[in-house]
């Protein structure tokens, strides 16, 4: 499977992350993929990355603001079951956070931003799904919320990872949205162009990450375009019917050594 790492994250000794592309294959079930194609893009990569394809935890991404902290309630059997083929209901939310080692958390995306969190210090991990919706409403800022309330963490401990994303070069949005980003102060990231408007999420969410604390040098963007970039990455943007690839983390019991990989 081809994967790409980050630099920030991969310098952690207690985490594994990847970001997929889609030439690792479709990971969404809601995307009238075949079922068992699915199934088996999730085993290869808990394969390549060494957990257990069942305690993966991914959500039910709804362009909320809604965080959860993982419970033992949640598990890979809410997915659709090999034996019966019927569709489980995963967690309704845009973000997942765990202090539980062996855990992995998995946010998909196809130009929405897949965010990878990292407590150092509390060793917490989290990820955030931020589209436009996602950003108007703040979600890294709830999440950042939840946890230094759940569990301790300082905004000065967390280092942040963006993946692959649509660029405000692709990123066109109506009148409408713009009206509704300056009734938000955050006109900042519109860009006008032959009277037309162009978004640009990664400049909100770098924003809002700086306003919690977080350190500009623990803050660390992909700047790939999705949109551009369809042969490499899952688009909605330019093929509206597409998968889904995925960012993912692990808190691990045992300390790592920093691997060679394929970076941003």
């Amino acid at each position: 499977m081809k994967f790409y790492h980050s630099k920030l994250l991969n310098s952690a000794s207690n985490v594994t992350h990847a970001f997929t592309t889609r030439h690792s294959g479709n990971l969404a079930f809601h995307v009238n993929d075949n079922p068992r194609h699915v199934q088996m893009n999730h085993e290869r990569l808990a394969k390549e990355l060494g957990y257990k394809k069942e305690s993966l935890i991914y959500m039910k991404q709804i362009h909320s603001n809604l965080v959860h902290i993982v419970n033992d309630e949640d598990n890979f059997l809410m997915c659709p079951s090999e034996a019966t083929n019927t569709l489980g209901v995963p967690r309704s939310c845009d973000a997942l956070i765990t202090d539980k080692a062996d855990t992995p958390l998995m946010v998909m995306a196809a130009d929405c931003a897949p965010l990878l969190f990292y407590d150092q210090r509390q060793k917490v991990i989290a990820v955030a799904h931020a589209g436009r919706e996602g950003t108007f409403k703040n979600i890294v800022g709830n999440v950042c919320e939840r946890m230094a309330c759940g569990f301790d963490s300082k905004p000065e401990d967390i280092s942040v990872s963006i993946g692959a994303n649509i660029g405000v070069c692709c990123y066109e949005v109506g009148g409408e949205i713009y009206e509704e980003a300056k009734a938000l102060q955050l006109e900042y990231a519109v860009q006008k162009k032959d009277k037309r408007y162009y978004l640009d999420i990664n400049k909100i969410i770098k924003t809002q990450l700086l306003a919690c604390g977080i350190k500009e040098e623990k803050i660390e963007f992909c700047d790939e375009c999705t949109c551009c970039k369809k042969d490499k990455y899952f688009s909605y943007r330019a093929e509206k019917t597409t998968g889904r690839f995925c960012g993912v983390i692990i808190l691990k019991v045992f300390q790592t050594q920093p691997q060679e990989r394929a970076y941003f």
